[in-house]
């Protein structure tokens, strides 16, 4: 399945620099001024997983894939981008069309770095951006609602129910809260994700701090007091040093982090952050020709994780063959785990859980 973040917030807090580290590359404007990015730029990250490795040494495959994420750097959005201001609704069209966003926050001070507002103010900047997202989805939903008003039918219950879910979510927007906080049923679901509003996309904030801001770190704190009320992540990072090391070697990148006394990349735990985010699991496929790690969410039956490699694997769904994570590796393989007793044929009711390895048995 394919999976996009949006990284978002003010212009020159730090996104492009951000995104350059995840892509190990340049490719995206990092100048300092106001709207650098104009269209966004968009790459693909492995998902940083040390078990497919580990299987990897195993089963030696001739190749080995892991699990993606897709990365959109969205230009900077202002106060007033409901209303067209910098570059507007166009920019919020680009939100629309992730998944989950990662709202880049600074929480630094550097004279050098223009701040689009003239101050470093992380719970201002935060405001503005929730509040332009906030904004854009009320007009979303007048729009909706007055449109359902006008096609109102008598005895229509769908039509009905519609009414009142939109009316449920302009009281909650004008409430102040965005709609990823409202109660909703599952039968929501579906209109809920036919208008595409911003605010009910999950969220991640990433407090781009300076090389020594990773502790008493007042703006950082300010950040974490903001996510607590939500609630959600905080993932710390200095995009400066995290561009660096995406330009190092990876002994370079290693004796890099042991210097700065951290153990791993902070961009591994926004990768990681936004699986989570998502409500994601890996489940794996072994043999000699490849071996690769699958997408899917949590809940997944074994005939729906079929249906991601194939959909005729999910047609003629007969039985997975399922070894954990653990067990195929004290096994030191699928034949060590078979000979143990620790392969199970699971039926099409079985729920997937995290690392599960799988060959599945299929008919058509």
């Amino acid at each position: 399945m394919g999976i996009r973040c949006g990284i978002v917030g003010l212009p020159n807090v730090g996104k492009s620099t951000l995104f350059n580290a995840l892509m190990q590359t340049s490719q995206a404007q990092a100048d300092n001024y106001a709207f650098c990015t104009i269209d966004p730029n968009v790459g693909i990250v492995d998902v940083p997983d040390p078990r497919l490795q580990s299987i990897r040494e195993i089963a030696r495959p001739r190749k080995t894939i892991p699990a993606t994420v897709e990365f959109v750097d969205i230009a900077g959005l202002v106060a007033g981008a409901s209303q067209g201001e910098g570059l507007g609704n166009r920019f919020l069209s680009h939100i629309r069309e992730v998944d989950a966003i990662a709202h880049v926050v600074r929480a630094f001070r550097d004279d050098n770095i223009l701040h689009v507002n003239d101050r470093v103010d992380p719970v201002s900047d935060i405001e503005v951006i929730n509040t332009e997202l906030m904004l854009a989805d009320m007009e979303t939903a007048e729009n909706a609602y007055d449109k359902a008003e006008r096609n109102r039918k008598t005895g229509n219950r769908e039509q009905a129910a519609r009414i009142v879910l939109l009316k449920r979510i302009l009281d909650h927007l004008e409430a102040g809260e965005p709609v990823r906080s409202m109660p909703l049923e599952e039968s929501d679901q579906p209109a809920l994700k036919q208008y595409s509003f911003l605010t009910a996309k999950p969220v991640l904030y990433i407090a781009n701090v300076s090389e020594d801001g990773l502790e008493n770190n007042p703006m950082l704190e300010a950040v974490r007091r903001i996510a607590d009320r939500e609630p959600t992540p905080v993932i710390p990072v200095c995009a400066k040093i995290e561009y660096e090391l995406s330009t190092l070697s990876p002994e370079d990148a290693e004796l890099f982090l042991e210097s700065m006394g951290l153990n791993r990349p902070g961009l591994e735990r926004v990768i990681r952050a936004t699986y989570r985010l998502l409500g994601l699991q890996t489940f794996f496929t072994a043999g000699p020709r490849e071996v690769r790690a699958w997408t899917v969410t949590r809940g997944t039956s074994a005939p729906q994780a079929a249906g991601v490699i194939h959909t005729d694997f999910a047609r003629g769904f007969i039985c997975a063959e399922t070894i954990s994570y653990d067990d195929y590796i004290s096994g030191n393989g699928e034949q060590g785990a078979r000979s143990g007793g620790r392969v199970r044929q699971e039926g099409r009711h079985y729920v997937l859980e995290d690392g599960d390895v799988i060959h599945f048995r299929f008919n058509v």
